[in-house]
């Protein structure tokens, strides 16, 4: 959480009122799995953007609402979909497939083993209540939705998935800005549909939303300080070259094969399992890889060696 405007509220969570707009915080400020709901009172429609765990105790001020809009899809943002069956959901049309099916969302994630995807499927389930929405609508960049007296927008930011959006809520001027979430953890971009180089390109955009307040989905919370914003921002960014530079000191130590680079892991500590692990591991490095190659300070020998650029 990153300003004192915290308020108790009834119950176990806890929330922030900004005008029409309140931010719900999940567990430890929306931490993964969990993640903060934002909601709308819109005077037509009662709006909510994703639907996190914290969803389903939030109460009666979320079942009604009427209207959701995920600013991307992964398992911990529509967490909350089982409880509005009646409720339209949009989503960003490069991610609409893994709302609208399960086959889409492997397909989306990159899960290509099927014990892998049965694993997952079941720990979706589980653990965040996971329930397709075949009659979501997607929605492209410059979008907006009129909700009388409140107005959201679109602002394509891909990178984390194809499709992920910020979404500014206007006249307010709170940006949602997902899972840009300037954790420690830092960016990830382990899917089929991530991209190194659009997050990249993310971050330095970012800024010039027209917003005074940020969200995060998850652990940090609410900024209501440019300042500090851009400061978490910038060491958020940073961890795109700090994770070249780990690789580059494995590459030191010897040439090595990208499943050897793997095991030693660049996202997650060694020793932590889950089902898409080596999958997202793989991804970043190798995409990590690609750019210090293009950069010339990588290559690989006709072995699948990559050895430091002579």
């Amino acid at each position: 959480m990153a300003d004192a405007l915290h308020q108790p509220h009834a119950g176990t969570v806890s929330r922030f009122d900004l005008g029409r707009v309140s931010v719900f915080l999940g567990d430890k400020s929306g931490k993964y799995p969990d993640g903060n709901q934002v909601l709308i009172r819109g005077s037509d429609t009662l709006t909510a953007l994703d639907t996190p765990i914290v969803s389903n105790v939030i109460g009666p001020e979320f079942d009604a609402t009427e209207l959701v809009v995920l600013g991307h899809v992964h398992e911990d943002h529509m967490a909350g979909l089982h409880r509005l069956p009646q409720a339209q959901v949009y989503a960003p049309m490069d991610d609409l497939p893994a709302v609208q099916s399960w086959e889409g969302f492997a397909a989306v994630m990159g899960a290509r083993d099927k014990n892998a995807q049965d694993e997952t499927l079941a720990y979706f389930q589980r653990k965040f209540f996971y329930a397709p929405r075949p009659d979501a609508q997607g929605y492209e960049d410059g979008a907006t939705w009129e909700l009388g007296g409140s107005r959201i927008r679109a602002f394509h930011m891909p990178g984390h998935t194809a499709g992920h959006t910020v979404l500014l809520i206007e006249p307010e001027g709170v940006a949602f800005i997902g899972d840009i979430d300037l954790t420690g953890f830092g960016p990830y971009y382990g899917d089929a549909g991530s991209s190194l180089q659009a997050f990249r390109h993310t971050l330095k955009k970012l800024p010039d939303i027209p917003a005074k307040v940020w969200v995060t989905s998850h652990h940090r919370g609410v900024y209501t300080d440019r300042e500090r914003f851009l400061a978490d921002l910038a060491a958020f960014a940073a961890k795109f070259d700090e994770r070249n530079e780990r690789l580059l000191a494995y590459l030191r130590q010897a040439p090595q094969t990208l499943d050897e680079l793997v095991e030693k892991r660049l996202l997650y500590p060694p020793g932590f399992e889950a089902p898409w692990v080596v999958m997202a591991e793989h991804r970043t490095i190798a995409r990590h890889l690609d750019e210090m190659m293009a950069n010339e300070r990588v290559r690989m020998d006709e072995r699948g060696l990559y050895r430091i650029a002579a």
